[in-house]
């Protein structure tokens, strides 16, 4: 994709999490079409390799690793993987995450004798998946922090981007696990840029609106690919009245790591979301 402006980064090692999937492999092209040293991570390495193949083919910088973000061993490892092959780390972005099935009620409200009926709602949510929502998002973000921020400590220009959600500020129907877990996202998110500040790593975020990804693909389309009823409330409460396409989100992203034009921004979650989070609905 061609960028709408150039953000330097020659010399620099960006780590992105989760860069198999639609949107962070885009970030992961464009920090190195702006002359980054890109790591994907990704616990799907085929999706990692082929992300890495694309970067490497256009005559950029890339290497696939394999790597689960719950397990600080396994990060650890890669982590002297991304040293030997690129050097510290002066970009994180915590782009693993996501929902689970397990964590997902069947109906968006709760309605007499909704719980001796055979569907998934509130007091039959499995526990071990909303526990899972919970881990692949916060401790999916904090654990690689932990791993790769080390690199930041006493080094100028280092700063670390998470994803945030819409659902950080309303939660969603049906999604409380997620709902929550991106919650946490963004408080976390201000925690960290108040905890690094007197050693110079900014801490921000982006709250993506709704975009079609792999995750929610079923959610938002039936397979003969006409939307559902849940698209058609989406795009109802979206004042743009569409989904958000993922270049879209490149702005935003690369401001918060421009350490010129965002050198005095940290602790901030940006909205990109076509107006959802301004409509009140009527």
């Amino acid at each position: 994709m061609k960028l709408p402006f150039n953000l330097e980064l020659s010399g620099k090692t960006a780590v992105i999490t989760g860069a198999g999937g639609v949107l962070c492999s885009m970030f992961a092209k464009v920090l190195a079409q702006c002359g980054a040293k890109t790591a994907i991570l990704d616990l799907n390495l085929d999706a990692a390799l082929a992300v890495a193949d694309e970067i490497t083919a256009e005559g950029y910088i890339a290497k696939a690793y394999k790597a689960n973000v719950l397990e600080k061993d396994s990060l650890e490892a890669v982590h002297q993987q991304v040293l030997a092959d690129f050097g510290p780390c002066d970009i994180l972005i915590n782009g693993a995450g996501g929902n689970n099935p397990r964590a997902t009620t069947a109906n968006e409200y709760y309605y007499p004798g909704d719980i001796d009926k055979d569907i998934a709602n509130f007091f039959n949510l499995d526990k071990d998946g909303v526990g899972f929502v919970f881990n692949l998002n916060f401790l999916g973000t904090l654990i690689p922090t932990q791993v790769f921020a080390q690199d930041m400590l006493g080094r100028k220009g280092c700063n670390i981007l998470n994803i945030s959600s819409m659902n950080a500020y309303t939660p969603l129907t049906k999604i409380p696990a997620y709902s929550g877990a991106k919650a946490a996202i963004s408080n976390f998110t201000q925690w960290l840029a108040v905890h690094f500040s007197k050693v110079g790593i900014r801490v921000n975020a982006i709250a993506p609106g709704f975009f079609v990804t792999k995750q929610n693909q079923a959610l938002l389309f039936n397979e003969d690919g006409t939307p559902t009823p849940r698209t058609g409330k989406i795009l109802a409460a979206t004042p743009m009245e569409r989904f958000g396409k993922p270049e879209e989100l490149v702005g935003a992203v690369m401001f918060l790591l421009n350490n010129e034009a965002a050198s005095f921004v940290t602790g901030v979650v940006i909205p990109v979301d076509g107006g959802f989070s301004a409509y009140s609905g009527v």
